[in-house]
């Protein structure tokens, strides 16, 4: 999937929508910062990375050359100087800095290593994932990659995601799971079953606080079937959702939820790949009929990953898409607590605020022949081909 690149448009001051502040809280032992800005989330991991003494462990889909990725080498290039170990892991399909942009920390005495460097079956997976771990002791994870869209403010169109900082006995599994990260990106050739058998092989503690994760699978991979298990149980989801083109088995799911209580969705009404927000238009019209209520985002584009189901909350890099459930590396992070829940309802009614309710009549009054032609095709293309072709095209409108 190609994440989203090119230049910042020029601030609009018609777009009033302004992101709520961040806030901190405490839940299952675990000390949690949500940051919902891109200010504050490029403060935060500025400041991570500057608090590290011993290491910094990090996992980045897109690094860009740009701006904001120059101020996060900076401070690599600083924690090396002062004898942090530094490892930056990216995608060589989601990131285009180049090999002389990376220099200088490599110089520094940090390690960069590029993930799925060659052609080969293994580069069919795309490391979506993103996350810094300081001192194998403070994590921030999230949808955001390194790029000046991530950290612009919606005037700027800048792409509304979601940053958490937490520390906690579940950053110990942060860390293993890096560990098993960096063996398979220092064995050269292809390494498809590897990978697979890794994530197969990954254990889920069960615990309230908890790391999932998502890679190359015949089934659904791990986060979305434990996910598919709350949605079993619970009588109200709310969902926010960059990416919503889900498999029919969790659809049905999502009626049903709407069916004993209430489910909301928020997906993209604004993308640099429109053929996104026509694949989440092919399926609206079935959860319409069960009542479910449902928002496009557009005061900015959309790249937010969030899911609240009764008392749990789900965050972290994965989309609600076959890509995402069944190839991409994902990392999801569950929380099983109450309060929490109850604050990021109140997040994504806020979101509510910069969205256009979708209604039966709205839908169909956009559902032209013609469009719902493109709409099903879209579906087609981000379901069963790559993001890269969709993007090109840009044909779900």
């Amino acid at each position: 999937m190609t994440e989203p690149g090119g230049t910042l448009t020029n601030p609009d001051p018609e777009v009033d929508y302004r992101d709520l502040p961040g806030f901190a809280v405490q839940a299952k032992g675990h000390d949690l910062r949500f940051m919902l800005s891109g200010q504050e989330r490029l403060d935060g991991l500025i400041a991570l990375i500057d608090s590290a003494t011993t290491s910094l462990k990090m996992c980045f889909y897109m690094f860009q050359a740009d701006h904001s990725g120059t101020i996060v080498r900076g401070a690599l290039i600083r924690a090396a100087q002062r004898g942090v170990q530094v490892h930056l892991i990216i995608d060589a399909f989601g990131s285009d800095a180049p090999q002389s942009f990376m220099d200088p920390i490599i110089r520094a005495g940090g390690k960069v290593s590029v993930f799925q460097s060659h052609w080969n079956v293994r580069y069919l997976i795309r490391n979506h994932q993103k996350f810094v771990i300081a001192d194998d002791e403070r994590v921030i994870t999230g949808g955001f990659n390194v790029s000046d869209h991530y950290f612009a403010t919606p005037q700027e169109n800048g792409w509304c995601d979601l940053g958490v900082a937490l520390e906690g006995a579940a950053v110990g599994r942060f860390v293993e799971w890096f560990v098993e990260l960096e063996k398979w990106v220092g064995n050269g050739g292809s390494q498809f079953f590897a990978i697979r058998r890794i994530v197969r092989d990954w254990h889920e503690d069960g615990g309230d606080v908890e790391l999932l994760l998502g890679g190359p699978s015949k089934i659904t991979s791990a986060w979305a079937r434990i996910v598919k298990q709350d949605l079993a149980q619970a009588e109200r989801l709310d969902l926010v959702m960059a990416y919503f083109s889900p498999p029919r088995s969790i659809r049905r799911l999502i009626r049903m939820v709407s069916r004993k209580g209430k489910a909301r969705l928020i997906t993209a009404g604004k993308s640099d790949n429109t053929t996104t927000i026509g694949a989440s238009r092919a399926l609206y019209g079935a959860l319409l009929r069960d009542n479910v209520e449902i928002y496009e985002f557009d005061a900015s584009k959309l790249h937010m990953k969030l899911l609240v189901v009764d008392d749990v909350t789900y965050f972290g890099s994965a989309n609600f898409d076959l890509r995402s459930i069944r190839l991409n590396l994902e990392l999801m992070v569950r929380v099983k607590d109450a309060g929490l829940a109850a604050k990021m309802r109140e997040v994504i009614e806020h979101m509510t605020k910069g969205s256009v309710p979708i209604t039966q009549e709205w839908h169909g009054e956009r559902g032209s022949l013609i469009n719902r032609i493109r709409w099903r095709l879209s579906w087609f293309l981000v379901s069963v081909l790559d993001y890269t072709v969709a993007r090109r095209l840009n044909l779900g409108l």
